[in-house]
């Protein structure tokens, strides 16, 4: 069985510092042996989640599109900012709307029994932690199965290199650690 991970940032900024680690995790799930989709927020802009615009237009086409990518896939590589000590807004909004229930499935379709991996960067001195947590409780509740080991690289302005590789090794062995679990995971629960 091959895996088949989806990989994002909840940030649409183009020099994203999680960007740049989603899409080493996404490098180091391929070198294991995983079919990964690397996947930009950025290029599915939907407007903020209202049950009023939904009840009258349904789901945003970007919405649709991205909520087929998450059902499509065994898993995820989620790189996650922390805003305020919580998540970003375009990854709850994105998040709110994927799980709004379409005809004849279940609201949770795209999530429940799905492994997610967890990962953060940020320029304070926690690494993004204190949002992870944020994260890991709105997955939970979808019934996503997130994997015990995290990353959260702090001091994220001085992290990477000039190539976008993690500069510390102890990191990149983290990060590859976390990508192979997420496979092993995925692996050991396959249905199809």
């Amino acid at each position: 069985m091959v895996p088949r991970i989806l990989a994002f940032a909840g940030s649409t900024r183009t020099k994203s510092h999680n960007k740049k680690l989603v899409a080493l995790a996404a490098s180091a799930a391929q070198a294991a042996g995983a079919q990964v989709t690397l996947l930009d927020l950025r290029d599915f802009p939907m407007p903020f989640y209202d049950g009023d615009l939904e009840a009258q237009l349904g789901l945003p086409e970007k919405a649709m599109a991205l909520r087929e990518l998450m059902v499509s896939h065994h898993g995820f590589l989620l790189s996650c900012p922390e805003y305020n000590a919580s998540v970003s807004a375009v990854f709850k909004n994105a998040i709110d709307w994927v799980s709004r229930p379409q005809a004849g499935e279940s609201s949770a379709v795209a999530f429940k029994g799905k492994w997610a991996a967890l990962m953060s960067a940020s320029p304070g001195n926690l690494g993004g932690l204190r949002g992870l947590l944020a994260v890991r409780q709105i997955l939970n509740t979808l019934g996503v199965l997130v994997l015990p080991t995290q990353l959260a690289v702090a001091r994220a302005n001085d992290a990477f290199d000039e190539t976008g590789a993690l500069k510390d090794a102890g990191h990149s062995g983290a990060l590859t650690g976390i990508a192979t679990e997420l496979i092993r995971y995925l692996r050991a629960t396959a249905t199809s």
